[in-house]
């Protein structure tokens, strides 16, 4: 379900391009800030390695896809061997209330029974590949992807495949402490199996519940990195507990990026008591909760105290940033709306600044629309996902998908999107990864890229130069003025 978009008109303004793209604009100087610049170099994870060969890729070569967001887990009661067995009783009490679960679901609207029985049967073989290795690399190869970021939650459908205690995708603060870490910990300590198989192609995603104590918590980073694990994902929500710009969790943020272990929410999680029978509210706002921790850590200067933290927002589309984006830099900077504040003392740069620094976001199945407001995003902070195995994800269909979305998209800015940054978010190995791409990409010519690179570029150009607009005296000239 492709959103039409014209490739014309400034819709779409700029942040940090893609390599080969041109200067950015610069904005204006607070009125007691910092000079506003947008630096064009993506943040590279320190993980990524450095002493290997040139494999950049020519223009007609195959891509390299990472998909920076997908699912695994077991069906739910296999589960046990990895629980700590004083957990067990509570366990079982846990898959006895399974099918109630289920009937509220659909009570609900939030599980189609037609659906549901009609994609069980057409994707039997392949839905395996959410917890059989085997089946997995068999899809991603089906799929054109070579790696990927492995988050919780292999069944969307029936959460037939949920880590115990229901401690995965609905990762809540309030969730019981000691039950919740148990649940997490079991899924970790699967999640590290899971992937051993193919370190370099998969980057499985730790449950973190941020919220429990937190010398365990910080313990569990230090034990997923040390088993394999290569990301963080916390709850959305915290609950009764402590805000994110709490000075609680610094211990956290410090030990995230001392293992360089990207922290990250998803959207599932939300206050569903609260919605009633009306799922349209449900759905308008899922993907609102895993966007506020953002604001929560920027402008309680996380990002400030902690510079080699990386935070990722996964599945919750990137349409609602560049307007968030201009919203806060402009309070940043001093615009009349904002001149009645007082200075944003925990912040020494303006909110794109650590956004481009700091900040990608997953965007499964990415949109159109979003496209067309690349520029503002910054093309390298969206990071495609193919959101495998669900359904409203790409695959099985993955290459056509990409076609549908990237056809009239300039091949440098596709390969930093569909891969490059996602490479560096969260060290994959390029090189490593390049003979596979070469065997299972698409090439541009298969996504419908035309051979007229620079046509390409120049249809674009009143887009990329419009770039991130509110940066430059040209929409406001009077930013800045008392």
């Amino acid at each position: 379900m492709t959103d039409p978009q014209t490739s014309t008109g400034p819709q779409a303004p700029t942040g940090p391009q893609a390599p080969t793209g041109p200067q950015a604009p610069t904005g204006p100087q607070a009125p007691t800030g910092p000079q506003v610049s947008i630096d064009l170099q993506v943040p590279t994870n320190p993980q990524a390695p450095t002493d290997r060969p040139d494999t950049r890729p020519g223009p007609h070569d195959p891509y390299l896809i990472i998909s920076s967001d997908c699912h695994a887990g077991l069906p739910t009661e296999e589960y046990r061997p990895y629980l700590d067995a004083r957990f067990h009783r509570a366990f079982d009490a846990f898959l006895g209330e399974r099918d109630a679960r289920r009937a509220e679901a659909t009570r609900l609207g939030i599980r189609n029974d037609a659906f549901a029985a009609r994609w069980f049967q057409e994707h039997e073989e392949g839905l395996r590949g959410g917890w059989d290795p085997a089946q997995r690399l068999k899809e991603l190869d089906g799929d054109g992807v070579a790696a990927e970021v492995v988050f919780p939650d292999a069944d969307a459908v029936d959460s037939g495949t949920a880590a115990p205690f229901g401690v995965g995708l609905g990762l809540s603060g309030d969730h019981d402490p000691d039950l919740g870490m148990a649940g997490a910990q079991a899924h970790n300590r699967w999640l590290a199996d899971f992937v051993s198989g193919h370190p370099e192609r998969h980057c499985g995603v730790a449950l973190l519940p941020v919220t429990a104590d937190t010398d365990r918590v910080v313990a569990e980073i230090h034990r997923a990195k040390e088993s394999g694990l290569g990301a963080l994902m916390i709850p959305s929500m915290w609950g009764g507990k402590e805000p994110y710009h709490d000075r609680r969790y610094d211990p956290v943020w410090a030990a995230a990026a001392e293992c360089a272990m990207p922290v990250l929410t998803h959207s599932g999680a939300a206050p569903r008591h609260e919605y009633g029978d009306h799922l349209g509210i449900y759905v308008s706002e899922v993907t609102w909760w895993p966007a506020r921790p953002l604001w929560f850590l920027l402008w309680s200067g996380v990002f400030e105290r902690h510079p080699g933290l990386r935070f990722g927002i996964a599945e919750s589309g990137c349409w609602w940033l560049p307007n968030l984006l201009w919203f806060m830099d402009r309070l940043y900077l001093g615009a009349h709306g904002g001149k009645k504040l007082s200075p944003f003392a925990a912040l020494k740069r303006p909110p794109h600044e650590y956004l481009d620094r700091q900040v990608f976001v997953c965007a499964t199945n990415t949109k159109r629309r979003e496209l067309a407001q690349r520029y503002e995003i910054g093309v390298g902070n969206i990071l495609w996902g193919s959101d495998f195995p669900h359904p409203e994800g790409t695959w099985p269909d993955t290459r056509g998908w990409l076609k549908k979305t990237f056809h009239d998209i300039p091949v440098s800015e596709t390969r930093r999107m569909l891969g490059l940054s996602a490479a560096e978010a969260f060290g994959f190995d390029t090189a490593r990864l390049a003979p596979l791409a070469r065997r299972i990409g698409p090439t541009p010519a298969e996504l419908g890229q035309s051979a007229d690179q620079p046509s390409v570029e120049a249809s674009w150009a009143r887009s990329r130069e419009v770039g991130r607009h509110w940066l430059t005296d040209h929409d406001f000239p009077v930013l800045g003025a008392q």
